[in-house]
């Protein structure tokens, strides 16, 4: 196996009030070099996962880099046979990590940042109140032994969880992390907002631990959830065992792939009976067209698929401009 595609999880924060502008010049360069994924862009910075061939990939990083404000943009790369992702895609948002909590400033008042080498000494300490920021569905998948589980279905709970369960007078030490990095970026703020005095978060969030620490030393349970069409990866970050409901979006192990519940593309144990019968007959719909698309060769959804409509459009051209021919022939022969 190849594993030819780098696929970059990147982000930093930044004062960014011209964030519109660069919308426009990073999508062409993203299509210039076929590098798929979603980057955000909000007034605090900048933050999503790409794939593609190494040179493409350099080329955004450096196109990004070239502004001083992201010259220390945080990645962290990994790679794979198939490109995780269907488009290319940049959005403008409020807020590039979503907590809903105004005038937080992860750049001033961050917690402290751990690296990946020094974490499992940290988190063996019984004083550390352990905390996973990700959602229940991403900690049900894999976490570090004996974090707490905050039950959040998104990070807009996150603020309640804290609220409802921590207090900075008993909880003096408290360690955080999350996918790449970026939740723990305000999050650790918002904590020390709230006066918890000793806050640390992992540095690179988990990808960056299971990239340098090995599995002999690892406190790593389970796989981690990322958001490609991977779903999971490994504790080698290879893609891993699960899979995604394509009605839900929900990650799907083989036991529910096996459950009487799970119709492919249509419904799983997490979404059954949640859709309306319009919708089901919608999935169920574009699972044919899928396998159609499979049998024929041709990708159904994504940029590929954008490929194959605009040849079959210039197919179709074709065959009608030699029609039209064909008949103003016959016309002046006659």
């Amino acid at each position: 196996m190849k594993r030819d595609v780098v696929v970059a999880a990147l982000y930093q924060f930044a004062s960014f009030p011209d964030f519109q502008s660069f919308r426009q010049p990073l999508l062409d360069e993203l299509l210039k070099h076929n590098v798929r994924g979603t980057l955000l862009l909000a007034r605090e910075g900048i933050n999503g996962t790409i794939a593609g061939s190494r040179q493409g990939v350099d080329a955004v990083l450096s196109l990004i880099r070239r502004d001083e404000r992201f010259a220390s943009l945080d990645v962290k790369e990994s790679r794979t046979d198939v490109n995780p992702f269907y488009r290319t895609k940049v959005k403008l948002k409020k807020e590039i990590v979503t907590m809903g909590v105004d005038d937080i400033d992860p750049n001033r008042h961050a917690g402290t940042y751990v690296e990946p080498g020094d974490w499992n000494e940290l988190i063996a300490d019984p004083d550390v109140t352990l905390i996973d920021t990700r959602n229940r569905y991403e900690y049900q998948i894999g976490t570090f032994k004996g974090a707490l589980n905050p039950e959040t279905d998104s990070f807009r709970q996150f603020p309640d969880f804290v609220a409802n369960n921590l207090d900075p007078r008993t909880h003096r030490k408290v360690a955080m992390f999350c996918t790449g990095g970026i939740r723990c970026e305000k999050s650790t703020a918002y904590l020390r907002r709230l006066g918890f005095e000793e806050v640390y978060h992992l540095k690179g969030g988990i990808l960056k631990y299971l990239e340098e620490v090995s599995e002999e030393e690892t406190r790593w349970e389970g796989e981690c959830f990322v958001f490609d069409n991977r779903v999971t990866v490994n504790h080698n970050l290879e893609k891993g065992e699960y899979d995604q409901c394509h009605a839900c979006r929900m990650p799907i192990s083989e036991q529910d792939r096996q459950s009487e519940l799970f119709q492919q593309g249509v419904s799983c144990p997490y979404c059954h009976e949640q859709h309306s019968s319009e919708q089901v007959q919608r999935f169920t719909e574009r699972e044919r067209q899928m396998e159609l698309a499979r049998q024929r060769g041709e990708s159904h959804i994504g940029q590929p698929m954008q490929a194959v409509i605009q040849q079959r459009r210039k197919k179709k051209l074709s065959f009608k401009n030699r029609q039209r021919t064909a008949e103003q022939q016959r016309s002046s022969d006659a």
